[in-house]
């Protein structure tokens, strides 16, 4: 019998203090004013935008100041302003995986749940572990972002 383990499946939650509608847009169309390309990118230091393109089918990447183009995910589910889903592509090490992004009212402020799934096509297990702690300053960054 040939069995498949389940690698459990990174969650995150934070709150914003801002409109839905915003957070949303803070996270998506606005990654590259947030996001802490400096250790999270593939040209690091060198990173002059990150672009979201806000459609299923669209493509998330950074710009590299030289203007080379390095993908970071496809994008899978557009539903503004509730959720997004990315086929996450920055490394070949994380094909397969997938991240989905919901947000919810939650007061005065916005309720942001990530989801970071399909480990189970992921060969090296360091590379999760990574991620589940990576998570954590990428939406710390965020949240430091819409406050």
């Amino acid at each position: 019998m040939n069995e498949t383990l389940a690698v459990e499946v990174i969650r995150k939650t934070v709150t914003v203090d801002c409109a839905l509608e915003e957070a949303f847009r803070i996270f998506t169309t606005e990654v590259g004013s947030w996001w802490p390309t400096e250790t999270y990118s593939i040209h690091g230091d060198e990173v002059r935008e990150v672009v979201f393109e806000e459609r299923a089918g669209g493509q998330v990447y950074e710009v590299s100041e030289g203007g080379e183009k390095a993908r970071w995910a496809t994008v899978v589910a557009w539903e503004p302003p509730t959720r997004v889903v990315l086929s996450w592509e920055v490394s070949p090490k994380t094909l397969g995986t997938e991240v989905e992004v919901r947000f919810t009212r939650d007061g005065q402020g916005t309720r942001v749940d990530l989801e970071h799934r399909g480990w189970e096509s992921v060969a090296d297990a360091t590379e999760r572990a990574g991620y589940d702690s990576g998570w954590d300053i990428v939406l710390g960054r965020y949240v430091e972002h819409t406050g």
